[in-house]
């Protein structure tokens, strides 16, 4: 009897070109082991929702059909989508966590130019998982 691959339940869009995505992303493939999430990599020309410069300006995902969510909400789909990651999903679906989350990563925004040169130059490439 052969086994379905599962259906991903989030689509997840991402800067490849970032080093600093780069590894994240790697990170969560590896957690990701039932295969729950779509990753499209924007700089591999993955198709977009949006035009491109707007999904690389912050990070996008969409739970199923449901509508395409940035920031936080977009991290917290994913969380949802891997198990061990799921408590903290769960959790940001209360508003003023997910407030609190929303404000920490527009901080990291503000960050992310000088953490990408920095890491891009102490960090070689991720290593290629799938």
């Amino acid at each position: 009897m052969m086994l379905e691959p599962p259906t991903p339940t989030v689509t997840v869009w991402y800067d490849g070109d970032c080093p600093l995505c780069s590894r994240e992303i790697a990170w969560l493939r590896r957690l990701d082991r039932r295969g729950g999430i779509d990753f499209v990599n924007l700089a591999a020309g993955g198709s977009c929702p949006l035009d491109r410069a707007t999904l690389l300006e912050r990070f996008h995902a969409r739970e199923a059909d449901g509508p395409l969510v940035s920031g936080a909400a977009a991290f917290a789909a994913m969380w949802r989508a891997i198990p061990v990651l799921r408590p903290f999903g769960r959790l940001a679906r209360i508003p003023t966590v997910l407030w609190m989350l929303e404000r920490a990563y527009r901080l990291f925004l503000v960050v992310r130019p000088g953490l990408q040169a920095g890491f891009s130059r102490f960090a070689g490439p991720p290593r290629e998982l799938r």
